[in-house]
């Protein structure tokens, strides 16, 4: 990364932790910082093998879950990327816990990166530039464009409902509810700056919900665009839940929001990769285990991954 964009994320990481305390949640980050810090000291986990050719001669529909709301999607003969994230730190501050589930130099041609949010854990600059030659278009929230710098490679604005269409793969904004500045004094006017989307190819279609609250979004989504097949959601920060209910759903209100979308295979995401809250480490994963068979559902149709483990959810 060019070091002024270095400085300017290490400063708005700081900014962020300074607004906490200001904004009278003091005791937040206290309690952030003291449930977290044996995590943050500890050396990032080494994965015993990763994949090094996620393509899939057999499948049509397969994921690769590379760590937090970063995804390897195949859809036939195109690759999707997820906010992607491949550092070992975001903002300078918060540190990766477990490797990327993909080396990054293992990454096919991706013919689309989606990018939910300006979030320092969801848009990596460092992640950008480190695989900006592999990459075909990468897709933004409104207003989003002005954060990446120019490149070689096209960016595309969309906002809500907008739709973009390359060769057959068709990316549409889908609403949600979250928060979109990225610096924090930029609140003011970043107010649309963060989008889901659905991607749709030969039939497929795939749902990214990014980082989102639970909302009547879903079952909008669904109404435009029913039989999708895989809703990747996020999972966490769980803790402390009256303030992370704004802004991110739970596993409970994640497989409500799969539920409303109708999707056939939910893959769960946004989890016990960087220390970003007072969840402790697998509690997500093991809270959304042991709600599943309540809801009359399993593994076959939500797909737990561990770090670097693919599922191939359609065969040809």
């Amino acid at each position: 990364m060019p070091d002024g964009w270095r400085r300017r994320s290490h400063l708005a990481a700081l900014l962020a932790l300074s607004v906490l305390v200001g904004c009278g949640r003091a005791g937040l980050l206290l309690g952030f910082l003291g449930r977290n810090v044996a995590s943050l000291t500890r050396p990032m986990d080494r994965l015993p093998a990763r994949i090094t050719e996620p393509r899939r001669d057999d499948a049509r529909l397969a994921a690769l879950w590379v760590g937090h709301a970063t995804a390897l999607v195949q859809m036939d003969d195109k690759f999707i990327l997820t906010d992607p994230v491949f550092t070992d730190t975001v903002g300078q501050i918060s540190k990766r816990l477990v490797e990327p589930g993909l080396a990054p130099e293992n990454l096919p041609e991706v013919d689309a990166v989606l990018v939910s949010h300006m979030h320092f854990d969801h848009l990596s600059l460092g992640t950008l530039d480190l695989i900006e030659d592999r990459v075909a278009r990468v897709y933004l929230p409104e207003g989003g464009a002005v954060y990446v710098p120019s490149s070689g490679v096209p960016t595309i604005e969309l906002p809500s409902w907008r739709s973009h269409e390359v060769d057959g793969l068709r990316v549409t904004a889908v609403p949600v509810r979250h928060v979109g500045f990225r610096y924090s004094g930029d609140r003011a006017w970043m107010t649309h700056s963060f989008t889901g989307y659905v991607v749709e190819y030969h039939g497929l279609r795939v749902y990214f919900g990014g980082d989102t609250a639970y909302s009547r979004a879903f079952r909008d989504t669904a109404e435009r665009f029913p039989d999708i097949d895989l809703a990747i959601l996020p999972i966490a920060p769980i803790h402390p839940r009256a303030f992370m209910c704004r802004t991110h759903t739970d596993p409970g209100e994640a497989l409500t929001a799969f539920a409303d979308l109708g999707a056939r295979y939910m893959l769960p995401v946004h989890f016990d990769t960087f220390v970003n809250s007072l969840d402790e480490y697998g509690e997500a994963p093991r809270a959304l285990r042991g709600l599943l068979s309540g809801r009359g559902l399993d593994e076959t149709r939500v797909a737990v991954l561990s770090h670097g483990e693919q599922r191939v959810f359609l065969r040809r």
